[in-house]
């Protein structure tokens, strides 16, 4: 066990270290404020104040984690290493920057409170963040910081075993429409022929045609094909159904269709089933419970994770939803456009709700690559190696990674061509032992 010396105990002080030293390093972690126990304690141990007590591992502590509430932070990264850093201290410090602080600044997602430029959909987006910015958003800083603390922990204290972590994955696929053409009723479907014919989209209407008679498989049934990858996995991807009603941003099948419950059964078979949250229940508690009863009753289990229409999230209110909710965890936040950590970590994290001061039980979940974002690179060696290299800076620190693809990106559509092939790269990533 670490025993942490500090002035005062703070939530925050509480919720940065059991991240950094739990979840990442893998090592439980108490606080004293008393001076005799910390002299008495024989393992690990480090102080976290303004001054060190004498020869014992020390970072110097920005104010941040004893302060309440948001405030004008003032914030100058710096390069450190092969990486960034930023809340630096003193030459006592073991490290020149309080990662402590640093990390609790972007796990909280401090900076989402804060006035920003939000996009058509009302979402915070990569270029309005820190990460983007100082050029980090590529790399799990959090991880890669607890990692640097542990070698310091190491040479203070030899003869402790700390604790081997491995790398994983975490395969989400998400359903927004099951089907393309096949179950959208009679007005749907002849609003869409119609649509094709006074379009000229004869190649569509073929199409259309073919499949409602049964002679071509609907362009995004990919259900056989990922239920047969998910068999070749001990691992369980998490499939996220849209199941609200239609709606201007919502155009899923009604889920009164019997085809799509017994779809909805025989997936929740063999992966795991999550609800993806309609674009109006996001502000809406009790069109949210509803879709939750709703999918809890088609598969017979309590739902346990969600992720929101278009990748939104309003920050507190979202997630105080889920909690209210007693849902257990959250597959939303990261990025359409890029590729990245949105929390600076790859390891799944506790919401800490900044306007209550707690930590609380959500589990955050965030991705770090969608299939819409690698449609902007143009060949598909550039794609995999993109692919692979993110996959590389997640092995590095033996974090989890959590990829999301949509039932249509394994279709036979031309710019979804080669993705099957990406998507089982990431699988396979969990073969091999990490470097």
């Amino acid at each position: 066990m670490l025993l942490v010396y500090t002035h005062k105990i703070t939530p925050r002080v509480r919720y940065a270290f059991k991240h950094l030293c739990t979840r990442i390093l893998g090592i439980p972690v108490s606080f004293t404020t008393t001076i005799e126990d910390f002299i008495a304690h024989d393992s690990l141990k480090m102080s976290y104040t303004k001054q060190p007590l004498s020869n014992e591992v020390f970072i110097r502590n920005h104010d941040l984690l004893f302060e309440q509430g948001l405030s004008d932070v003032a914030i100058n990264v710096q390069n450190w290493k092969d990486t960034k850093c930023f809340f630096p201290t003193g030459e006592k410090s073991a490290l020149p920057f309080d990662i402590f602080a640093a990390s609790f600044y972007l796990l909280s997602r401090y900076e989402e409170y804060l006035p920003h430029v939000k996009d058509d959909y009302g979402r915070f987006t990569a270029t309005e963040s820190l990460a983007y910015k100082e050029q980090f958003l590529d790399q799990p800083v959090v991880d890669i910081w607890a990692y640097s603390l542990r070698s310091i922990l190491e040479q203070k204290f030899e003869d402790f075993k700390f604790p081997k972590k491995t790398y994983k994955v975490q395969p989400v696929i998400d359903v927004p429409v099951a089907y393309y053409f096949k179950q959208k009723g009679l007005l749907r479907t002849i609003g869409g022929v119609l649509t094709d014919l006074f379009r000229f989209k004869f190649r569509s209407l073929y199409r259309r045609v073919l499949v409602l008679f049964g002679f071509q498989r609907d362009p995004y049934d990919t259900f056989k094909w990922i239920i047969n990858k998910q068999k070749q996995y001990k691992f369980k991807f998490i499939v996220f159904f849209l199941i609200g009603d239609y709606s201007t941003y919502d155009k899923n099948i009604n889920i009164n269709k019997k085809k799509f419950v017994s779809l909805i059964k025989s997936v929740a078979d063999y992966s795991k089933v999550g609800l993806k949250a309609s674009y109006f229940s996001l502000d809406d508690i009790t069109i949210l419970k509803k879709e939750k009863k709703k999918i809890e009753f088609i598969t017979n289990y309590e739902l346990e994770a969600t992720r929101n229409s278009f990748s939104k999230i309003n920050l507190p209110l979202s997630y105080r939803n889920l909690i209210e909710l007693e849902i257990k965890q959250d597959f939303t936040m990261g990025y359409l456009e890029h590729f990245g950590f949105r929390a600076g970590t790859c390891t799944p994290f506790l919401f800490y709700d900044l306007d209550y001061e707690i930590q609380t039980p959500l589990l955050v979940n965030s991705f770090h690559c969608i299939d819409y974002a690698l449609l902007k690179y143009q060949s598909q060696l550039d794609k995999k190696e993109e692919l692979q290299r993110l996959i590389n800076t997640v092995k590095k620190v033996d974090g989890t990674f959590t990829p999301v693809f949509h039932n249509y990106s394994f279709g036979n559509e031309e710019k979804w061509d080669g993705f099957k092939q990406l998507f089982t790269q990431i699988l396979k990533s969990a073969d091999k032992v990490s470097s």
